[in-house]
């Protein structure tokens, strides 16, 4: 693949070091100008079909499906926030006092607090897995913390493919089956990893996967996607709209009102889902997603990575394992003799954008990014290091 190419999908400066697509990714130019024509059809709504509510909804859901390797599109909501299908999730499940919910140290806030309510709400346990306290970061350590801590007790395991902000990669093929071991579900918060990183559902075979859409899905912000495994398939919604009832799509019968949800996961489509402006911007961005390939992604990211992860240890940041964490996306934890405040206005003042999550310094990047971007960032670092 033509990387040079790819660069000129997006209207990024050539000035500007962007290395934080995992906090707000650019839209491309071909996003960009699907959003401006769905903005200009609105203003002539005469124009718009009826079969815009659902059509496109439909196609938008079977490619994502198609991103995430699973054969039934019918499994995907769409939804416009991760806290939103997490919730979807969490009402649908009952605890008994005593069970535990296992969720990662630190994990992203939409992806704990459903859990804690619900955990409270039962009188079960919020299990809670630190990662280990090692000088060096130890992803696959995690990894068998995190199996350990599933046993009999364990109802649900809530966690993302990677952890957001060190880039730690989770085994989530073993977790998957310690999980089925001892009857709990497994919940994924995709959010940093689908669309940039390979993940199949045929073959994790996760109980849920919720992702937000405006990160490595390159989606407008207030979208996202859900995929909803059969035990939710007789779940109720968070909300009552009329578009996840059955013949909804007959529009002049619509007050004869249905008591029967759509079936298996278009219950659980959020209201409005048919938003011709989103959709149509997050049509044009999985198109693009799917014509680049996650695996394709990982190897750009490791490639013009490596050098600039090399000189980071050396000036003694700690980086996790190359085999144990993801390359689009990682954290590193600078030495003791950089100052964070004046690291930060240096950055600003060089146009370089990254995000700084607890103890980390996460870099993330795409197509866009060249090795040059990273050794901006090396530079500046190096200048703040006081001998």
């Amino acid at each position: 693949m033509d990387t040079s190419l790819q660069k000129d999908l997006f209207d990024v400066p050539e000035d500007i070091c962007y290395l934080n697509t995992a906090s707000l990714s650019p839209s491309f130019k071909a996003v960009e100008t699907a959003g401006i024509e769905a903005v200009l059809q609105k203003s002539r709504p005469y124009l718009i079909p009826y079969s815009d509510f659902f059509e496109p909804v439909i196609e938008l859901k079977k490619r994502f499906a198609k991103i995430i390797e699973t054969d039934d599109y019918e499994r995907i909501a769409s939804i416009p926030s991760v806290s939103y299908g997490i919730a979807a999730a969490a009402k649908n499940i009952t605890l008994k006092p005593g069970d535990t919910v296992v969720v990662m140290q630190e994990q992203f806030p939409s992806n704990y607090y459903s859990w804690k309510k619900l955990t409270d709400t039962y009188q079960a346990h919020l299990k809670i897995v630190e990662a280990p306290k090692t000088k060096s970061m130890s992803g696959n350590l995690w990894n068998e913390a995190i199996l350990e801590a599933i046993d009999d007790a364990t109802a649900v395991v809530a966690m993302g493919h990677i952890h957001w902000s060190s880039g730690a990669l989770f085994d989530l093929k073993a977790i998957r089956a310690k999980t089925k071991q001892h009857k709990a579900l497994l919940i994924i918060d995709g959010s940093q990893s689908v669309g940039a990183l390979p993940f199949s559902v045929n073959e994790i075979q996760p109980d849920a996967l919720i992702c937000a859409g405006y990160k490595w899905l390159f989606g407008p912000y207030g979208c996202g996607y859900a995929y909803f495994g059969s035990y939710f398939d007789q779940g109720e919604p968070l909300e009552e709209n009329w578009t996840n009832r059955r013949d909804s799509h007959i529009l002049p019968d619509l007050t004869q009102y249905q008591s029967q949800y759509k079936p298996v996961a278009n219950r659980y489509m959020m209201g409005e889902s048919g938003s011709f402006i989103h959709v149509k911007m997050q049509l044009e961005a999985l198109r693009q997603v799917i014509a680049w390939t996650p695996k394709a992604v990982q190897e750009h990211c490791k490639k013009i990575s490596a050098n600039a992860v090399n000189d980071l240890r050396n000036l003694g940041c700690a980086i996790e394992d190359d085999n144990h964490r993801s390359h689009h996306l990682f954290g590193l934890k600078l030495p003791e003799t950089v100052d964070i405040k004046s690291f930060k206005q240096a950055l600003y003042k060089n146009n370089i954008f990254v995000s700084f999550r607890g103890v980390y310094v996460r870099l993330s990047c795409h197509f866009f990014n060249t090795d040059k971007d990273f050794e901006k960032f090396v530079d500046c670092l190096k200048s703040q290091i006081r001998l």
